[in-house]
């Protein structure tokens, strides 16, 4: 017998259904808080092929199939958030040490951001990332730099990363 994966009930015959995006072996009272996913029959084989376009409605999986790039490339195709910069991992430390040396205390760089030392605190402490407005008054006020390019093209290396993922292991079916 299979699991309903909302409920973890016991049951003979479980629907595909989409919960908020995700789609779900549910059973019958669980199926009511989505939409049940209905997949074409095909002969060939039951597994589909992994697509990052999304589909309407109820279509079947070889809707999807169609509109996917050829192997061909293994370049990813850039997109907006490339060009944005990242918070230094060590943003915390910078915003401290530069404080620190212009002999400032907490309260005091707040009072001239016109924010809150509580905020400066949980800054100091990593607790939070800073917003783009404070990271502009603290960039300007401590003359220091928060962010990091992004160099996503060696990211997306398989050489250049020495940790092993799950996308260097796996061999796709559709290739």
């Amino acid at each position: 017998m299979a699991q309903c994966e909302m409920c973890g009930a016991e049951s003979g015959s479980l629907k595909t259904v989409k919960v908020e995006g995700a789609e779900l072996q549910l059973c019958d009272s669980c199926s009511q808080f989505g939409t049940e996913v209905r997949t074409q029959k095909s002969s060939s084989s039951s597994s589909t092929k992994y697509s990052t376009s999304s589909s309407s409605g109820k279509s079947s999986s070889s809707s999807s199939t169609s509109s996917s790039s050829s192997g061909s490339s293994t370049r990813r195709r850039r997109d907006m958030f490339d060009d944005m910069d990242e918070v230094a991992t060590d943003y915390d430390d910078r915003i401290r040490e530069a404080r620190e040396e212009k002999g400032l205390s907490q309260e005091e760089l707040a009072k001239s951001l016109n924010e809150k030392a509580s905020l400066i605190r949980k800054l100091e402490r990593g607790d939070i990332l800073p917003n783009d407005s404070v990271q502009k008054k603290l960039e300007r006020a401590l003359n220091i730099s928060l962010s990091e390019s992004a160099d996503t093209d060696s990211e997306w290396e398989g050489s250049a990363s020495t940790t092993t993922t799950l996308g260097d292991v796996v061999k796709r079916k559709d290739k």
